[in-house]
């Protein structure tokens, strides 16, 4: 007997079919979900946690439809939109209001514990890790959700730490499993202090 697929959020859908309708229309938006084999799901988005073969293979269909410039671009979109959702939605007010008052150093390792707890809902079947510092590493072994540059991830952790932590924090992505790494990695430094490829703009 199979193992039952692992499970993530169904923001990686449906905001990914949100910013495609907005940004490339109809056409297009159904173009990708087709290629990966989901036409019918534009249609009808779920609702609850979803098998993480299905963003993933909308991921790698993005990619391969559209040029890389634009794909990365509206998976970083996605990834904001996704990271705004979980702050409105599944960050209690209180939490989300403490966090923003507390210095950046004592903020950070608070919501790197809460990202850690959930990363079910982001990491599906792969490892998460993420070790406390300055910067904060985190680490996605096997990542299933993996893409070159994996820019939703990365715009994920930028619109939470920008938001919530400091307006300064830049994450750079060192390695990805998308190009053979083990783990996709993630840098996140609230001081503001490397480069960063997403914009909380």
């Amino acid at each position: 007997m199979s193992a039952t697929p692992a499970r993530v959020g169904p923001n990686a859908v449906i905001q990914l079919a949100i910013v495609l309708q907005l940004r490339l229309g109809e056409v297009r938006a159904r173009a990708v979900f087709a290629r990966a084999g989901f036409a019918p799901m534009l249609d009808d988005l779920p609702d609850e946690m979803v098998d993480e073969r299905i963003p993933a293979a909308l991921f790698s269909a993005l990619f391969a439809e559209l040029d890389a410039e634009t794909a990365a671009s509206i998976a970083e979109e996605a990834g904001f939109a996704t990271a705004d959702y979980i702050m409105a939605n599944r960050i209690p007010g209180f939490a989300r209001t403490l966090l923003k008052i507390l210095p950046g150093p004592l903020a950070a390792p608070l919501l790197t514990k809460a990202i850690a707890q959930h990363s079910w809902t982001f990491a599906g079947s792969g490892a998460f890790s993420a070790a406390p510092g300055s910067p904060i590493v985190v680490e996605i072994a096997d990542n299933p959700l993996a893409m070159p540059g994996c820019a939703w991830h990365r715009a994920v952790f930028e619109r939470l730490y920008r938001s919530l932590v400091s307006p300064r924090t830049t994450v750079t992505h060192a390695s990805c499993c998308h190009d053979g790494a083990p783990a996709c990695r993630f840098t996140i430094d609230i001081s503001g202090g490397g480069p960063s490829r997403a914009s909380a703009s």
